[in-house]
C-alpha cells in the first residue's frame, strides 16, 4: 500500500506570514519616525522601545500611565472599510487619561491583534496611531503586531494601545483642592468618541435599520462617518494651562459619562451641579435618544453628550481660563460648579 507523501508543514501554511510582518514593518517606519521627540533612544524593531527621561525638568517626577482600547467602534471601522482613523481613539483614549492628573504623555505603544496579516491594512492603522501621537506631542516606540488565524476572521483586529507620561510629584492633579464654589468648564467633544457604541450600533443599525451610507438630516454627513469621528485629543490645550492656573481636577468623560467620570475627583463633601442648558448636546446624541427612547438619565450615564474633558477651576479664575482656552481654539464654556453634598452629579 503506497502512503501519499505528506508535504511538510510551515509557520505560513498555518496561517501565520512571518515575510508579510516584516513588509509590514518597512511599511510603518515614516509613520513611527515622524512621531519621535527628544529622549528616544531607539528605532522600532528592538525587543523593547528606550526613552530616556530629563530629569532636569523635575524635582520629583513622578510617571503616570494609562493603557485602554476602542471597543466596537472597531465594529464600524470594518463596515466602513476604513482604518486610518481608529488609531487616534486609541491614543487619545489613553493620553487624555494621563492628562487628566496633570501628566504630559511623553511615549505611546500600540497592541495590534489580527486574523491575517494585511501589511498595507497595518500601514493604514499605525497611520492613524502617528497621527495620534502628533497630536499629542508623545512619540511611539514600539507595539506588537500579532497574526492569530483561527482566533480573529481574515480582515479582523483588535487594538489597544498604552501611554506613559511625567508630572511634577507636587503638581499632579487629584482633586484633592476642590471645595464648595468652585466652577466647572467644559470642553467640547467631538462626537460620540469611544464609548457606547454596543447601544449605538443597537439603535442605528438593528432597530432603525439605518446603513453606514444613510443620510440624516440631523447629521451634516452619513452614518457611518458621523460614528467614524476620531476621539478628540485635548493635551495641547491643558497643557498650556497647568504652570499658570489653579487646575484642581479633571476628568475625562468616556464610559460611564459626565454623570460617572466627575465623581472620580472630587473629594467626599463636594457635589457636582451640572446645568445641561449651558451647551448644545450634538445631534447624533438626539438621534440615538429618539431612535432608541433611552431615558435621560441612561443617555447621561452612557455618553460624553458633547462634553469630553471638564476642568475644575476657582470662581476668581474661570473667566481667565476660558480666554486662554480660547486663543488655544477650544469653544469651552462654564457648565457648572461645586456646592457642599455628596460625591456625585446633579442635573439641572
Amino acid at each position: 500500500m503506497n502512503k501519499e507523501k505528506k508535504q511538510p508543514l510551515t509557520y505560513a501554511a498555518a496561517g501565520v506570514d512571518i515575510s508579510a510582518g516584516s513588509r509590514a514593518v518597512e511599511m510603518i517606519k515614516q509613520s513611527v519616525h515622524s512621531t519621535y521627540r527628544p529622549g528616544v533612544l531607539n528605532d522600532i524593531g528592538g525587543f523593547g522601545g528606550m526613552f530616556a527621561l530629563d530629569t532636569s525638568r523635575y524635582r520629583e517626577p513622578v510617571l503616570v500611565s494609562g493603557t485602554d482600547g476602542v471597543g466596537t467602534k472597531l465594529k464600524v471601522a470594518h463596515m466602513m472599510n476604513k482604518h486610518n482613523t481608529i488609531g487616534i481613539d486609541a491614543v487619545a483614549m489613553c493620553v487624555n487619561d494621563i492628562l487628566v492628573q496633570g501628566a504630559e504623555p511623553l511615549f505611546f505603544l500600540d497592541y495590534l491583534a489580527v486574523g491575517r496579516l494585511e501589511p498595507e491594512q497595518v500601514a493604514e492603522i499605525v497611520e492613524g496611531i502617528a497621527e495620534g501621537c502628533r497630536q499629542s506631542g508623545c512619540a511611539l516606540i514600539g507595539g506588537e503586531t500579532a497574526e492569530m488565524p483561527g482566533f480573529y476572521a481574515p480582515g479582523q483586529y483588535d487594538i489597544a494601545g498604552f501611554a506613559v507620561g511625567v508630572a511634577e510629584k507636587s503638581k499632579i492633579i487629584t482633586g484633592k483642592d476642590i471645595r464648595p464654589k468652585d466652577v466647572l468648564i467644559g470642553l467640547p467633544s467631538s462626537g460620540l468618541h469611544s464609548n457606547g457604541y454596543s447601544l449605538v450600533r443597537k439603535a442605528l443599525f438593528d432597530t432603525a435599520g439605518y446603513s453606514i451610507d444613510t443620510r440624516l438630516p440631523e447629521l451634516d454627513c452619513t452614518v457611518g462617518e458621523e460614528l467614524l469621528k476620531p476621539t478628540r485629543i485635548y493635551v495641547r490645550s491643558v497643557l498650556s494651562l497647568l504652570d499658570r492656573y489653579s487646575i484642581k481636577g479633571m476628568a475625562h468623560i468616556t464610559g460611564g459619562g459626565i454623570t460617572e467620570n466627575v465623581p472620580r475627583v472630587l473629594p467626599h463633601n463636594c457635589l457636582a451641579v451640572v446645568n445641561k442648558a449651558a451647551w448644545e448636546v450634538p445631534p447624533v446624541f438626539q438621534v440615538i435618544k429618539q431612535i432608541g427612547s433611552v431615558p435621560d438619565e441612561e443617555m447621561y450615564r452612557t455618553f460624553n453628550m458633547g462634553i469630553g474633558l471638564v476642568m475644575v477651576v476657582p470662581p476668581e479664575e474661570a473667566d481667565a481660563v476660558l480666554s486662554e482656552l480660547k486663543k488655544q481654539g477650544e469653544t469651552a464654556c462654564i457648565i457648572g460648579e461645586i456646592i457642599s453634598g455628596e460625591k456625585k452629579v446633579e442635573y439641572i
